[in-house]
């Protein structure tokens, strides 16, 4: 049994991977200012609920893009499981190169996104991520992350608009029918929504113009299924997408290990 953890800036992910399939993904709030006994209660009540057990986990494997919880997560997974996790980097995974000015910068769930998209499809590859940001993370067939594109994610832009105007609501993520708003929610869904279906459309257009044309695309992230009128670009929509990239890159390590 392989844990996955992939700690954003919103929520944490714990996914369990056995009999080659991810038998149980649960989530808890990101909370830096909490200790790591805090969660390894949330992590042990999840096991107790869903009837598994400790001790069969073999492998954990920890992806964070918060500095502040990283060690927390880390220490919390040292004790509970005996050995510290695979912590993913920039250089975690010598199968694929990055290719940016300052690779520390990446963040880890893209590494693992990156990952995931170059081993299942071995070709110049898009990930867009609709999560806490909106990423485009670009890999190419021959081992390589190319860069990243990051725009603010769709609940952010909603949260944004609904904290900085005195009049504007928040509003549900639901896809309206007309780019034409006819009352107040109505315009905010336009606006951000279909505003991210050409946003999605133009950077997955101008990153596969820059290859040249060769160029699939997958989506992942939460929010991967909100605007579902995008899903014709993508060859794959897998809101579990990170999650393989951190199974693969943590039983790539643990095999040079043994």
């Amino acid at each position: 049994m392989l844990l996955a953890v992939d700690a954003g800036n919103t929520d944490t992910v714990f996914g369990i991977w056995q009999n080659e399939e991810w038998t149980h993904i649960f989530r808890t709030r990101s909370l830096p200012e909490e200790s790591p006994n805090y969660f390894e209660s949330k992590l042990r009540l999840h096991f107790l609920e869903a009837d598994l057990a400790l001790e069969n986990v073999s492998i954990t494997v920890l992806s964070s893009v918060v500095p502040p919880l990283t060690p927390t997560l880390r220490t919390m997974l040292s004790n509970l499981f005996g050995e510290p996790p695979v912590v993913v980097g920039p250089d975690i995974y010598p199968d694929l190169k990055v290719e940016i000015d300052h690779p520390h910068e990446i963040g880890s769930d893209l590494v693992a996104n990156a990952v995931a998209a170059f081993t299942k499809y071995n070709r110049n590859a898009v990930v867009v991520d609709f999560g806490t940001a909106l990423t485009f993370t670009t890999v190419s067939g021959d081992g390589r992350i190319l860069g990243v594109a990051i725009a603010p994610g769709l609940k952010t832009a909603v949260k944004a608009l609904f904290s900085n105007t005195a009049q504007l609501p928040e509003v549900p993520l639901k896809l309206p029918e007309s780019a034409i708003g006819k009352n107040t929610s109505h315009a905010i869904q336009a606006g951000i929504l279909l505003g991210y279906e050409s946003l999605v459309r133009g950077m997955v257009t101008r990153i596969r113009r820059e290859l040249d044309g060769d160029c699939i695309a997958l989506a992942t992230g939460g929010l991967s299924s909100i605007i579902d009128t995008l899903h014709g670009e993508f060859v794959e929509v897998n809101r579990s997408l990170t999650l393989d990239g951190l199974r693969i890159i943590g039983e790539k390590v643990k095999q040079k290990s043994v």
